[in-house]
């Protein structure tokens, strides 16, 4: 497994207990987060703000790799999820995320999450 893959690895491990100190570690500085069609942030102190999602949401998140490939300093993973919704209930997601990573950390993460209502492709 290559270093970049095992930073990824280690930071969803991390998001998966929303354990900030292990997230934070795997990022630079000047991080910069971005989930389309909801935010865009840059920095290790507006991320580590961020790393408990939205208000609507309870508890660390579920996460499952699909899969995960490199080229080069970028790393792709396709991802399954779902988490506790404040109101009761839960939402599932299917995940798209790119990591770029520069010197075995991760310098920029791409993300496009589409929550799936009925199935697991709907």
């Amino acid at each position: 497994m290559s270093r970049n893959i095992e930073t990824v690895n280690t930071y969803l491990d991390g998001f998966r207990r929303l354990d900030h100190e292990q997230i934070l570690s795997c990022l630079t500085d000047d991080i910069k987060w971005t989930v389309f069609g909801a935010f865009q942030l840059t920095g290790k102190d507006a991320y580590d703000k961020a790393i408990d999602g939205a208000p609507e949401f309870v508890d660390p998140p579920e996460l499952n790799v699909v899969r995960m490939v490199e080229q080069d300093d970028v790393v792709m993973a396709e991802l399954t999820g779902t988490v506790r919704r404040a109101a009761g209930g839960e939402m599932r997601m299917s995940m798209a995320e790119v990591f770029v990573m520069r010197q075995g950390k991760i310098a920029e993460r791409r993300a496009w999450v589409i929550p799936l209502n009925e199935n697991e492709y709907r």
